[in-house]
């Protein structure tokens, strides 16, 4: 392999620039987690969230219900809302 027609590259050269990209790669991700560690930590936050959509939608049922009662006994007490 040739640089600018002047100088060429050795396989040696190669290799050690391979070595080189590898540890500097090697050193930049050594603090992220695994596929697995990723995707079981993924698991966790996902059945948390599911959790809390299904609590909001009991909760939010429940002041349904409420406004809807809260209305009836308005309307039949003639009380006029604000």
């Amino acid at each position: 392999m040739k640089l600018n027609g002047f100088m060429s590259l050795t396989q040696k050269d190669l290799e050690d620039i391979e070595q080189v990209v590898d540890e500097r790669i090697s050193e930049k991700t050594k603090n992220l987690p695994t596929k697995d560690e990723f995707y079981n930590k993924m698991d966790k936050v996902m059945g948390e969230l599911k959790s809390i959509r299904e609590n909001t939608e009991v909760i939010t049922h429940q002041v349904s219900d409420h406004e809807d009662r809260i209305t009836k006994v308005e309307q039949k007490l003639s009380i006029q809302t604000s």
